[in-house]
């Protein structure tokens, strides 16, 4: 099974996080609402941290991929030179 999780779990963070970061600039002129976190922005600053987790994961999981896929390459073009 080739499935790294990094990847579905990193979509998963991104697309939460994008979400909370689109409520977050849309609600950014409500005071009231902010009022309880020192008139911080809560809702965007944690979805573009979330963002960021998610993309890092994503990438992370697409390195892994790609370095594994060119060891197999470089395997198989040395056992056709041994072959020969």
């Amino acid at each position: 099974m080739d499935l790294d999780l990094r990847i579905p779990i990193g979509l998963m963070f991104a697309l939460a996080g994008a979400i909370l970061t689109a409520y977050g600039l849309k609600s950014d002129g409500n005071v009231a609402l902010y009022a309880k976190s020192l008139g911080i922005n809560v809702n965007l600053w944690w979805g573009l941290v979330m963002v960021a987790f998610g993309v890092t994961m994503f990438l992370f999981g697409q390195w892994r991929a790609m370095r594994e896929e060119k060891r197999k390459q470089v395997s198989e073009s040395a056992s056709r030179r041994v072959s020969k």
